[in-house]
């Protein structure tokens, strides 16, 4: 009985959709782009002056995008975004000190509250179906891990600072 309603709950989700690499691509420039005068409107730097430290970013997370695409491992794109950008500002990389000091002309503050905005508007019937079959469990889990991060992170901060 169990199997049976996954099984039609599982056919009731929407399919999830994913953007081939040229919609992703195009995606990440009108991000950019938005991204761009975000950072001049919160800190004043004019687009052309940030535009290397974002077309870096852009080089960034598009090698990503293509790594997650060709390589046979099953890594999540933020993973490869995360581990090229690593590796590129490490102090062992001869990049380094070139892009980040490019990148000191962009406020990450100012380019991520546009994204975050349209993350928590773009909420798919997906999530709103599980989020309606978990019910007030999801609401007394949530509230007791971001309690539980919160106090813990208190704690640390109190014992080490």
């Amino acid at each position: 009985m169990l199997d049976q309603s996954v099984n039609r709950n599982s056919s009731e989700m929407p399919e999830e959709v994913t953007l081939n690499l040229k919609e992703s691509a195009l995606t990440l420039v009108a991000v950019s782009f938005v991204s761009l005068f975000a950072n001049w409107a919160g800190t004043g730097v004019n687009p052309l002056q940030a535009l290397p430290a974002m077309l870096i970013l852009y080089a960034m997370i598009f090698i990503g995008l293509l790594l997650t695409k060709y390589v046979p491992i099953r890594f999540p794109a933020v993973a490869w975004v995360s581990l090229i950008s690593v590796l590129l500002t490490i102090p062992a990389s001869p990049l380094s000190g070139f892009i980040l000091g490019e990148l000191k002309e962009l406020n990450f503050l100012s380019i991520v509250t546009p994204v975050l905005a349209y993350a928590a508007m773009a909420i798919s019937k997906m999530e709103v179906a599980v989020f309606k079959r978990s019910g007030v469990k999801i609401v007394v889990i949530s509230l007791l891990v971001f309690t539980g991060t919160y106090v813990g992170s208190a704690l640390v901060a109190d014992a080490f600072l």
